[in-house]
């Protein structure tokens, strides 16, 4: 069943008929240079295939890996200790959705400590893009199966802020590679408060442990390449989630969320490298509308 509704990312050079990407494969550095960490590319599903080209003539969007991705930085001899199976996968699709709220509020979901990647590490909600489905329909079906939140797809207006190129473990200091996506991340407006909103969250406890509207001034703490702490409160306002999935107030220390994810050891809680490229795009869209 897995192989069947899996999509996998292909690319399309030149003009050539669309190739599907290796897992051990760099996306990016396919579509790039080899060495640059961001491209510029257009994006399309075609008999569910996720198809990536550079192409100078339609809508473009920026295609990041990190500077530390484990795939660009794989020895090949390393390569060969990776399980057949892991081999054979491909780069899956991954949708994730930054839900504006109507006083430019963001949901952000810490994902589930028994979850098998990045675990404890915060999100927004998001997940596979399956057979059949549109990126939109993929983006809405996971908002509601983890926050309970449900939108109208005839009432959105989806705009792609950008795509993440994204490794499980995430160095290769934790050990080889065993996921490797390509994750969309999509910008979808609510009418609505996040006063408003919170009392339609019913996320679920087997996926989301913590949930917790972003404003402008996290945001801007989490995307920022220095301590931006300072300008924070003391805590933030989060809502846990219950093994039972009932919400209950809560904070956390402002250093959860401007922590980054350490070289060695054990991983933190924090906001996933992904996340905050996204979260820079969609800091990026308000400017554009001043």
């Amino acid at each position: 069943m897995d192989k069947v509704r899996r999509i996998l990312v292909h690319v399309c050079r030149d003009g050539a008929t669309p190739q599907k990407v290796h897992f051990v494969q760099s996306v990016t550095g396919l579509l790039g240079d080899g060495v640059e960490d961001q491209v510029e590319v257009s994006c399309s599903l075609d008999r569910n295939m996720f198809v990536l080209h550079r192409d100078e003539r339609g809508p473009r969007t920026p295609l990041k890996r990190p500077s530390f991705c484990p795939i660009k930085h794989l020895p090949a001899s390393e390569v060969q200790t990776i399980p057949l199976d892991v081999l054979q996968r491909g780069v899956d699709v991954g949708v994730a959705v930054l839900l504006q709220t109507a006083n430019q509020r963001v949901l952000l979901t810490r994902r589930a400590k028994t979850l098998r990647i990045f675990p404890n590490v915060w999100v927004p909600p998001g997940g596979h893009l399956e057979s059949d489905e549109t990126l939109l329909e993929a983006g809405l079906r996971e908002l509601k199966e983890e926050t309970g939140l449900e939108l109208d797809q005839n009432h959105v207006c989806p705009q792609i802020l950008g795509m993440w190129e994204s490794v499980f473990p995430p160095f290769l200091s934790r050990g080889s590679p065993h996921r490797h996506h390509v994750v969309v991340y999509m910008l979808l407006h609510s009418p609505l408060s996040h006063l408003q909103l919170q009392p339609m969250l019913t996320p679920s406890p087997s996926e989301v442990s913590a949930c917790l509207w972003a404003d402008v001034l996290l945001v801007s703490a989490i995307v920022c390449d220095v301590d931006g702490e300072d300008k924070l409160p003391p805590s933030i306002s989060v809502s846990e989630v219950s093994a039972d999935g009932v919400l209950t107030d809560a904070s956390l220390p402002p250093s959860v969320f401007t922590s980054r994810a350490p070289a060695e050891g054990p991983d933190v809680e924090r906001v996933s490298t992904g996340t905050k490229f996204a979260l820079q795009m969609w800091l990026r869209s308000l400017d554009a509308l001043l």
